[in-house]
């Protein structure tokens, strides 16, 4: 009796274990399509376009408080992005001292 009743035990054991396996194989498939089927990003719209009935599009004067800190942040936020990656790149090896002097002159206009 000992031996049927393992038998029986390692049956449902076995059953409960394929169909843990189909259910998570079956989930993990809809995962991979739903991930491959959407698209990464969403598309840009369109800007819209000036015509000739619009009207010149006017941009905002040179020294208007607006234009001049967004601009200047994001050059400077640009200019530390590409000095941290020449960091990285002569901590790695890939550069030399010189050559990273070189291109760290060449950013700063010095």
């Amino acid at each position: 009796m000992g031996l049927l009743r393992t038998t029986a035990r390692a049956a449902v054991a076995a059953n409960v274990a394929t169909r843990v396996h189909h259910r998570t194989a079956a989930w993990q498939q809809a995962q991979w399509q739903q991930m491959t089927a959407a698209p990464p990003h969403p598309a840009p719209t369109p800007a819209p376009v000036a015509g000739p009935a619009a009207g010149p599009v006017a941009a905002p004067p040179a020294g208007s408080p607006s234009a001049a800190p967004a601009a200047a942040s994001s050059d400077t936020a640009a200019l530390l992005a590409q000095l941290g990656e020449l960091g990285r790149l002569r901590d790695a090896g890939v550069l030399t001292n010189a050559e990273f002097e070189l291109q760290k002159a060449r950013l700063l206009g010095t």
